[in-house]
């Protein structure tokens, strides 16, 4: 099936997700991240394309960027292929780094861009790797508010207000905000391991899976209620934690 094209922005403005193939990680060291940022700063000079934010995680990379002479997709394509080309050499390895099409959303409201920008950075706070927004190593927000060396920040910060240090004051409370944003994301599926439902089942009691075979319908049921209302675990491993059959566990979900 052929792809579909991708959405075009009237204003140039992109929030772009590159992620490692099959999540893989793109980034074993901070090495590997100023890597990517010089080469992201290079390119946006031969390119001529706006960069109004990044941020870097593991196995992901967010971008909010504005393509002016060549196309968002022509730009990311030089900018991938230069950082794999030099990850490959420096861990002798060979082959696709990052998943092959990368993915867009257009942004073409000021609403929308500060929402895109605030989820940008605060990304590593959400999942958990940052205690604060603003202190965040590998995102663009250190050069909002201390010195700006590939980020456009001129642009933003006057949208904030023409006065730089009030601007710097309104853009740092405005990153920290709770909100309910609704971005683009690199989804990440939780998982828990068997072992760690083996111990929850611990804590309700139930010391082995012949315990939990013996009891009755009734309070089985309740169990494999209160299993599957875990974020992360599935049916099947239920079944190959507690040795109860898929289809006894997806009656005692039902009826819990």
């Amino acid at each position: 099936m052929p792809r579909k094209p991708r959405k075009k922005s009237r204003n140039g403005v992109y929030h772009i997700i590159l992620r490692g193939i099959n999540k893989q990680i793109i980034f074993e060291e901070d090495d590997d991240r100023r890597r990517f940022l010089e080469t992201l700063g290079r390119y946006k000079i031969q390119c001529n394309f706006k960069l109004y934010g990044y941020c870097l995680m593991d196995n992901h990379v967010h971008l909010l960027v504005k393509e002016v002479e060549e196309t968002v997709s022509e730009f990311i394509k030089r900018i991938c292929s230069s950082y794999v080309y030099w990850y490959n050499m420096k861990y002798d390895r060979c082959g696709h780094l990052f998943q092959d099409r990368f993915k867009s959303e257009v942004v073409e409201t000021r609403t929308y861009f500060f929402s895109v920008l605030r989820y940008i950075h605060q990304n590593p706070l959400k999942a958990g790797i940052s205690a604060n927004v603003l202190d965040s190593k590998w995102t663009s927000i250190g050069e909002y508010l201390y010195q700006s060396t590939i980020v456009d920040t001129k642009f933003v910060l006057s949208l904030f207000s023409e006065d730089r240090e009030k601007s710097i004051q309104l853009i740092a409370n405005y990153m920290n905000e709770i909100n309910d944003d609704l971005c683009m994301e690199e989804k990440v599926r939780v998982r828990l391991s068997d072992n760690e439902v083996i111990e929850y089942l611990r804590t309700l009691g139930i010391s082995s899976s012949s315990m939990l075979q013996q009891m009755s319908k009734g309070q089985r049921d309740t169990v494999i209620a209160m299993l599957m209302k875990l974020k992360g675990v599935s049916i099947r491993q239920i079944s190959r934690v507690t040795g109860l059959s898929k289809s006894v566990v997806q009656r005692g979900r039902d009826r819990g």
